[in-house]
């Protein structure tokens, strides 16, 4: 067994195959974490400058997401298959397929996105209008130029997601992290210009009342300074920005874009990242580097992609079709329990945070100590993260509940209705948050171990078989109108968790690796147990290529 050293000469990459687990399963999931929660930062900042349009706008953008969820995840999907392929060849010291396994993952996805987006782009008129139920005309109007719009930029979303998958699988955090810093940073600039231009633009009247650059007479109680006349002359304090916005209005007319600048935003930003991704990756900048010669498709290569990336890509799209279904539930209840339902799932994406970065760091765990037939730890790695997010998950509970309503007003003000609902939401759902979290991070054991069947079994089951029906029944036959929304999805979590444990506890799943191939001919992932003939025990299996 070939093992590689602990980091990188950056320090970035960690090793999970050796030593404490608590300690690199940290430092690799954490800035997972911090990544989620830029892209939270993304989400939010469109929630925030949109909430400003009116309940129309928040509402299309409600509809929207599930629609596009669903498209990306048909592609996003077969990413893990670079992740799982990577972070095992990484721990069975195959350097040499890491790169090829890379390129294959880029060129393949990179085809499959181009082919979805010009799907998405055709479909959004005709899907967006029966997912949106009772909503008003103006709504689906918005809901499809907004779709139709991140359908033209969805290669560059998928381009980022490539990169942070091959990345993570290699145990480089860290670098995809900077990157989504500088993504979100210019996402969080443009969104209040494209949406709401130079014409009654709240970010003009917040900077003019900001107490270090509307008001300069803080410059005088500054200690040590004498003469602090000259702080007074510097061009960038001394603006009056509401002068300045009617300036811009007089010069240019543009009143924003609405809807439709979020849109832009969000495109150019993504854009701009998977763009610097590729080259740091091209250029030779990253340990982790891929060549041209890579990307030039091999059947064999890309059969295996498809093995382990179809599954998850499988469970993305059902998950994604799930979200779209329980949107549209939320519609036969009313318009405002639509808005409620948008803004709760977008605060639950900063909630889960933890959980979403644990579990791709169990991913990551999982794959590097089987690739190095270290199936006790692989299997030691997703107790310590469950136990992890257990304890965080109680706090996350309690602090929800507490602030159910402050939550929900920062989005959508002036709305008693909404409000309402979405305060009812973090009430019933808050309590299930443990659960959860236990069910992301066992599952992501099992995707990590290329068991992804499983694991897009047990998702599927958790959306379909103990969400829908129920919040169906609570609606249609108990009545209870978005309470029946909302308990459903509580339920969901409590029973997805329980199944999960049960598997994690008497089921194979740790046997699931990707078998010996060829030699040459790269590594395969099969839902199947690792054969004790070939490999000497019922507990060993590697890559051998």
């Amino acid at each position: 067994m070939v093992t590689r050293v602990s980091t990188d000469e950056s320090g970035r990459s960690v090793n999970l195959t050796e030593g404490s687990l608590l300690r690199p399963l940290i430092a690799l999931s954490l800035p997972i974490v911090a990544s989620q929660l830029l892209q939270v930062m993304y989400n939010l900042a469109d929630t925030f400058w949109v909430g400003r349009l009116g309940q129309n706008a928040v509402t299309a953008l409600s509809l929207s997401l599930p629609f596009v969820f669903l498209m990306i995840s048909l592609g996003g999907g077969l990413t893990v298959a670079g992740t799982v392929l990577v972070s095992q060849n990484t721990g069975a010291g195959n350097t040499e397929r890491v790169s090829h396994v890379a390129g294959q993952t880029i060129a393949f996805v990179s085809l499959v996105s181009i082919g979805l987006a010009a799907i998405g782009f055709v479909l959004s008129p005709v899907l967006l209008p029966l997912i949106g139920g009772s909503a008003e005309a103006e709504t689906i109007r918005l809901a499809v130029v907004y779709t139709r719009i991140i359908f033209v930029g969805v290669i560059f979303m998928f381009g980022f997601q490539i990169f942070q998958a091959l990345l993570r699988g290699y145990g480089d955090t860290v670098t995809p992290m900077y990157l989504m810093g500088a993504s979100v940073t210019m996402n969080i600039l443009l969104d209040p210009i494209l949406i709401l231009g130079f014409k009654d633009n709240l970010i003009f009247e917040l900077l003019d009342d900001a107490p270090l650059l509307g008001d300069l007479s803080w410059i005088d109680t500054l200690p040590y300074l004498t003469s602090p006349e000259w702080l007074h002359n510097l061009p960038f304090l001394d603006v009056n920005f509401l002068a300045l916005q009617a300036d811009l209005f007089a010069a240019t007319g543009f009143a924003g874009m609405g809807v439709t600048g979020a849109a832009v935003a969000t495109v150019v930003s993504r854009g701009v990242a998977a763009m610097i991704g590729f080259w740091l990756v091209f250029s030779g900048r990253l340990e982790l580097t891929v060549s041209l010669s890579d990307l030039w498709l091999e059947l064999e290569t890309v059969k295996k992609i498809i093995d382990i990336g179809v599954p998850t890509a499988a469970e993305q799209s059902a998950n994604s079709l799930a979200y779209t279904v329980m949107t549209s539930l939320a519609a036969m209840v009313s318009g405002p329990a639509v808005a409620a339902y948008g803004i709760g799932n977008r605060i639950n994406t900063f909630v889960f945070l933890p959980a979403v970065g644990l579990a791709r760091g169990t991913e990551t765990a999982v794959g590097q100590n089987l690739g190095a037939e270290k199936n006790d730890r692989a299997k030691r790695a997703v107790l310590l993260s469950t136990g992890i997010v257990a304890v965080v998950f109680g706090l996350v509970s309690v602090l929800v509940f507490l602030l159910a309503r402050p939550l929900v007003t920062v989005f959508i003000p002036g709305d008693p209705t909404v409000i309402s609902l979405g305060t009812d939401y973090f009430k019933i759902i808050g309590p299930t948050y443990v659960f959860m979290g236990a069910f992301q991070v066992i599952n992501a054991g099992f995707r990590g171990a290329g068991s992804t069947r499983t694991a897009m079994a047990f998702s599927i089951v958790s959306q379909w078989g103990v969400r829908i029906p129920p919040t169906y029944l609570l609606i249609t036959v108990v009545g209870i109108g978005a309470t029946g929304v909302w308990g459903g999805i509580a339920f969901s979590h409590i029973a997805a968790a329980a199944a999960v444990g049960v598997w994690y506890v008497y089921g194979d799943w740790a046997d699931n690796v990707l078998d010996d191939d060829e030699p040459g001919e790269g590594v395969a992932a099969d839902d199947q147990a690792a054969d004790p003939k070939e490999h000497g025990s019922s507990d060993e299996a590697a890559i051998d290529d």
